[in-house]
């Protein structure tokens, strides 16, 4: 059997918790390839290393050298590597790597190397193989993952290899430059080297012991998810819950690899299963969970006989492409269309752009626009079949004074997401939570 497992941020933050790592990797041998993250914050006001490389990168761009910051980033590496007791010249390793970031016009490059030089003291700890992502992982001239290639060469290289560690987050681009995943990357890494290997099991280790239903800052103590789908995964993830990056899902689901999110510091808890629609267990429950993100803006386009223009909705998405923007949701009526659209994308002025160029294109009788609104999803298998799940969510909004602003449910009723005022968004999600719970 093999097993990937990898491990975040706050699992390599300090020797005491890389030893945690050790200790869940020597209790199962199937624990073959481990990815892992760059250091986390070790407590509240600390300062995650790849921030910190940033800023190194950032510093190089000023001054031309990014000693002030890698200074901070040495010291954290050099006293993991005494406190583990390690024989290790991580000095020279060091070196090396600052002069790089110095020389370097990149900043993927120099984010790369908290990940780097955290899975090259984790191999020397556990006595495991590095292997560099940059020999497996590749992005396309587009600058998205190329899988197959990238299979290939997860598969030859880790062939015959029993246990290697591997950093997460990075790969090389088609010109063989250093590229990054978006942050959280990790995650995806994770899945690559699991489909790579025709892993039986892929384990994501954190510092929480599975998906919560919803975010616990908003409702106290939630349900931890038992087992959740892939496409339950991607739509929670995709809004905003943050255990698992949403792109981490689609590399195993086509292998059918099922994850387990797992918690470092709690190894005993059976954490979340997430796996493919044929195996889950329906357990009763109507809902899986709840998730969202603030900030949106609607634009409300009015038009009398809307549905019989032919390809309209075709030209007003051909202005929204042509100032490089991505909709999120297009509901719809007979004679409306709503665009909502992330509002830091329409900041200096597109949006005011963006609005006279639609009346141009198709010359609407109004175009009204809605700021400042939360999108909420709440998503479960099991709304798809229990009659009285949208009456009962919207019951529980309507008791709580919470005005909708939108509706947008799929045809596979895999989720229900409305949109509310931004002010309204805590108490709405903690008003779905009560309602199903």
């Amino acid at each position: 059997m093999i097993k990937v497992c990898k491990f975040g941020g706050t699992s390599m933050a300090d020797a005491n918790s890389i030893r945690q790592v050790k200790a869940i990797i020597d209790a199962d041998k199937d624990r073959k390839y481990i990815v892992v993250s760059a250091p986390g914050k070790r407590f509240k006001d600390d300062i995650k290393i790849t921030d910190m490389l940033y800023r190194c990168y950032n510093d190089v761009k000023i001054t031309g050298s990014c000693k002030v910051h890698f200074d901070i980033i040495r010291k954290r590496f050099i006293d993991i590597v005494k406190d583990l007791g390690l024989d290790l010249d991580i000095e020279s390793v060091l070196d090396k790597t600052e002069e790089q970031i110095n020389n370097s016009t990149s900043p993927d490059f120099a984010a790369s190397r908290g990940e780097y030089l955290s899975a090259y003291i984790t191999a020397a700890f556990l006595g495991f193989e590095f292997v560099d992502a940059a020999e497996i992982v590749r992005f396309d001239s587009h600058g998205k993952l190329n899988q197959d290639y990238t299979d290939d060469k997860v598969s030859n290289r880790l062939n015959g290899v029993e246990y290697a560690v591997i950093p997460g987050f990075y790969g090389k681009n088609f010109q063989g430059e250093i590229k990054t995943f978006s942050r959280g990357g990790s995650d995806i890494t994770g899945s690559i080297v699991a489909r790579g290997t025709k892993a039986d099991l892929y384990e994501n280790w954190t510092d929480v012991s599975g998906f919560l239903v919803c975010d616990p800052r908003i409702v106290d103590n939630p349900k931890v998810i038992k087992q959740i789908t892939y496409k339950e995964v991607r739509e929670l993830s995709y809004m905003g819950a943050s255990v698992l990056h949403a792109e981490a899902i689609s590399p195993v689901m086509k292998r059918r690899i099922p994850i387990n999110i797992k918690n470092t510091f709690r190894p005993e808890d059976k954490g979340t299963m997430i796996v493919p629609n044929d195996q889950y267990v329906n357990d009763d429950s109507v809902i899986t969970g709840i998730a969202g993100k603030k900030n949106f803006t609607v634009l409300l386009i009015e038009k009398s006989m809307m549905n019989a223009e032919v390809g309209f909705i075709r030209r007003v998405l051909s202005v929204v492409e042509h100032y490089g923007l991505c909709v999120e949701h297009l509901p719809s009526g007979i004679d409306t269309l709503s665009i909502i659209l992330e509002s830091e994308q329409l900041s200096n002025g597109v949006l005011n752009d963006l609005v006279s160029e639609i009346r141009e294109n198709v010359n609407p009788d109004f175009v009204h626009v809605i700021e400042n609104i939360s999108l909420i999803a709440t998503v479960g298998h099991g709304m798809a079949r229990r009659p009285g799940t949208a009456a009962t969510l919207f019951t529980a909004l309507a008791n709580a004074n919470i005005n909708i602003r939108m509706i947008d449910q799929g045809s596979s009723e895999l989720n229900i997401i409305i949109g509310v005022a931004n002010t309204d968004y805590e108490k709405c999600i903690k008003a779905i939570y009560d309602a199903f719970n």
